[in-house]
């Protein structure tokens, strides 16, 4: 029997701003353990959550970058569960009246035929703190920073039916968050991680199967892995006439594999109510309008324009819009040049290059885009050749110095002196006289024989530009 995997994701984003969703206490990340913490986000009795404005401004941009309608009412719930890291009890969520409903995103595959993929619901919720366990000691230990730290959830439609859709879904929706200024996607920390509802069912088969939960994914490698694995674990319980059993499993990336953690919940096992302490949100058209005012170029409609503007194929303008910051970097460094298809070529070969090699990001590039564009200057302007380039480019990485700087101290400008340059030729053939004979009697190729000696002799500091023609008129 053939099975058909169907697959949903929810994903949550920390939202960028610099205090909790529902206390003033910072965000920052890797502060000693319980600094960032107050009576309110700790849950201590008689304490009251005050909601922070700049959330909801970041909640409404998602939902416009997403394609959501943004309901113009919402509330606020309580979750409850007990878990040694959520200090209340329950967690302040949304549930029945979420912020935003009914967006999608469009990704594309690998034939280049675009999907929809639905997105069900964002809504506004407060994270929970991080259990840290010691084996050394044996007992876990309680860090609250996280407590009440402000996130969205975004839940896809189960819309999604291969590893390598969930990937493309995934790593669009991180681009447009990072675009949009909302939430830095540093997986790593925790900014942007998911979790994944994957079943299978008999190909043509409209009821879904029975479902298990892969919880805190925080890598899209780790994503697609572990969604390929579970549906090679279900196919063989399925095919070895058992049952797939609801639960929430963990991915251990160290084995390649998913392990139980735990049955899986239903919405009815939070006991989800309205909370007593929050009123309504009310969202109206002036504050919608505001953050469409504030929405940036999205990642779709700068490819575009690159196409159009820069005259690039469209897999070039893929790569450089794939982040804001690789965008802004070409925007800055071809904008003084003529050639805007050669910066782009230098930065996706060369610097890319440079920065996979040294496992770093654009935004940490130690060469920045003035300096970029003012290599490729010298290059377009004929002071340097290809070679030289790379070689200041080199020097640029290492030591942060300034091309021109470079280009002096190694004395790498091009010969351009047309006298100097005429008189080497004419010397260059009378020291090879029998080779000028045999190019004048039609062994042509022996042309590249007296280029390369010129360029020996200069250390290949000629210019082509003036050697060429002068070395064909005294041939």
């Amino acid at each position: 029997m053939q099975f058909e995997p169907v697959i949903g994701l929810e994903v949550h984003a920390q939202l960028k701003t610099k205090t909790k969703i529902f206390c003033g206490c910072s965000t920052q990340f890797g502060k000693s353990p319980n600094a960032n913490t107050c009576p309110v986000c700790t849950g201590m009795p008689g304490v009251l959550p005050v909601l922070n404005k700049q959330v909801v401004s970041f909640a409404i941009k998602a939902a416009l970058a997403t394609n959501c309608t943004i309901n113009r009412e919402s509330r606020f719930d309580r979750k409850n569960y007990f878990y040694p890291d959520l200090p209340k009890g329950y967690q302040i969520s949304q549930y029945a009246l979420p912020i935003a409903e009914h967006g999608y995103l469009e990704i594309e595959t690998k034939n280049l035929r675009p999907i929809k993929i639905g997105i069900t619901r964002i809504h506004m919720e407060e994270d929970a703190g991080k259990l840290i366990h010691d084996p050394a000691r044996s007992r876990s230990m309680v860090d609250l920073n996280r407590t009440g730290v402000p996130l969205i959830e975004i839940v896809s439609e189960p819309d999604i039916r291969t590893a390598g859709q969930a990937g493309a879904y995934l790593r669009k929706l991180h681009s447009i968050l990072k675009y949009i200024d909302v939430c830095d996607g540093n997986m790593e920390e925790g900014s942007f991680r998911c979790d994944a509802n994957i079943s299978i069912r008999p190909r043509g088969q409209k009821e879904f199967g029975i479902r298990a939960e892969l919880k805190n994914l925080n890598s899209f490698k780790h994503v697609e892995k572990a969604i390929l694995y579970e549906i090679e674990r279900q196919t063989y319980v399925i095919e070895e006439g058992k049952k797939v059993i609801q639960e929430t499993r963990l991915w251990d990336p160290s084995k390649n594999k998913t392990l139980a953690m735990r049955g899986k919940e239903e919405a009815h096992d939070y006991r989800y109510f309205p909370d007593p302490d929050l009123v309504p949100l009310i969202v109206d058209d002036q504050w919608i309008k505001r953050m469409e005012n504030q929405m940036p170029e999205l990642a779709d409609e700068k490819r575009s324009r690159f196409i159009k503007q820069y005259n690039l194929a469209d897999y070039d303008a893929k790569i450089l819009t794939s982040s804001i910051e690789l965008a802004d970097f070409f925007e800055e460094t071809a904008g003084p040049l003529k050639d805007k298809k050669k910066a782009a070529n230098w930065i996706m070969t060369t610097l890319l290059a440079m920065l996979n090699h040294k496992g770093i990001s654009i935004v940490e590039s130690p060469v920045t885009a003035a300096a970029f564009s003012g290599l490729l200057g010298l290059l377009e302007e004929g002071k340097i050749n290809a070679n030289a380039a790379k070689t200041v480019f080199d020097e640029m990485v290492n030591t942060g110095k300034d091309p021109k700087s470079i280009v002096e101290e190694k004395g790498l400008e091009l010969l351009s002196d047309h006298f100097e340059l005429e008189a080497m030729v004419e010397k260059i053939i009378e020291e090879n006289p029998d080779e000028a004979v045999a190019y004048r009697n039609g062994k042509t190729k022996l042309f590249s024989f007296f280029m390369g000696q010129i360029m020996k002799k200069t250390k290949g500091k000629a210019d082509p530009k003036i050697v060429t023609p002068l070395l064909k008129s005294k041939l």
